[in-house]
């Protein structure tokens, strides 16, 4: 089993598998050139794989693969039948801006892959493109519906913006409705790689919205869930808000991050980080039991998003999230 210094049980990781992205968006790397990073500096997925073992071995019961976007990792579908192998009851979910899904959802099912999470910020192409700087709704309702076809679970993350999508709230929650999938809004986290204009929504804002056509009733957290969970009482609807800057939000942290490169990462807000990577290319899973351990000791009891005493969501993070993944 696998504890971090506070005392919390750690069983999720998150494997960043590129910090490469054919989207742009504005809360996450509007700026950032099209390039990437030398292949030799990446993890081959034999050497991602080393790690996976000894995580799986320590009490790891869920990994979920991110980016950027993973989708642009050449063989995917082999690195989730290496996973799906070793371990075929894990719990093994894909976070994706769903674009390229029409043409790989099928395959990644078929490789063991169990659910996924798909970025849907607007259902107006006009807005979608603004936040995404390209033309990107189409193919994502496409890969929406053939994730769900090829028999995936779905989820779908807003990220509301002031003046930008939060007129849009509602029309996503119906929408993922509709399609029998669970919507989770989440709360924008402010970081250095961001468009310094865009303003993101508090989860009492977001909820505030929602009011205004529903009925809601909170449920609560689901375990070491990020989500919070709510239900509309007019129809039994249950929706969830990631709330990062909620003080309770990091109480039963169960995640640990790894990144294309081999960096570990203990929390998604601190850019402290340790490498792993000379010891899997060297194949000495000794030394990376090691220093997942060290990681672990050091993982941070909470991140510094919390601002709860006047309402305000200033903190900023210098976390790249292409590269860590959300």
């Amino acid at each position: 089993m696998l504890i971090d210094g506070h005392g919390r049980k750690v069983d999720y990781l998150r494997i960043s598998l590129t910090e490469r992205c054919n989207f742009r968006c504005q809360y996450c790397m509007p700026e950032k050139p099209f390039s990437w990073q030398p292949k030799e500096n990446l993890l081959s997925f034999d050497e991602l794989f080393l790690f996976v073992k000894v995580a799986i071995d320590g009490g790891v019961t869920k990994i979920r693969l991110t980016g950027g976007e993973p989708l642009l990792r050449e063989d995917l579908d082999k690195f989730i039948k290496m996973i799906y192998d070793y371990k075929p009851d894990i719990d093994l979910a894909l976070t994706t801006n769903g674009f390229l899904l029409p043409q790989v959802a099928l395959q990644l099912k078929e490789a063991g892959l169990s659910r996924l999470n798909i970025s849907l910020d607007s259902l107006d192409e006009s807005v979608a493109h603004k936040i995404a700087q390209k033309a990107v709704l189409p193919n994502v309702l496409k890969g929406i519906d053939m994730a769900l076809k090829v028999g995936l679970g779905v989820k779908i993350n807003m990220v509301p913006l002031k003046g930008i999508n939060d007129n849009e709230i509602v029309d996503i929650l119906d929408f993922a409705r509709e399609k029998g999938i669970k919507v989770r809004f989440i709360e924008y986290m402010e970081n250095h790689h961001a468009d310094k204009n865009i303003e993101g929504m508090h989860g009492r804002e977001i909820l505030s919205k929602i009011k205004e056509k529903y009925t809601i009733k909170a449920l609560g957290r689901e375990g070491a869930s990020p989500s919070f969970n709510y239900l509309i009482e007019e129809n039994g609807y249950e929706f969830g808000l990631i709330d990062p800057h909620k003080h309770d939000f990091c109480e039963n942290c169960n995640r640990i991050r790894l990144t294309a490169e081999g960096f570990l990462i203990p929390c998604l807000y601190f850019d402290e980080a340790l490498s792993i990577s000379k010891a899997v290319k060297s194949g000495d899973i000794a030394k990376a039991s090691e220093i997942l351990g060290e990681v672990l000791k050091n993982k941070p009891k909470e991140n510094r998003w919390n601002d709860e005493n006047n309402g305000k969501m200033h903190e900023s993070s210098t976390r790249a999230f292409y590269v860590t993944g959300g």
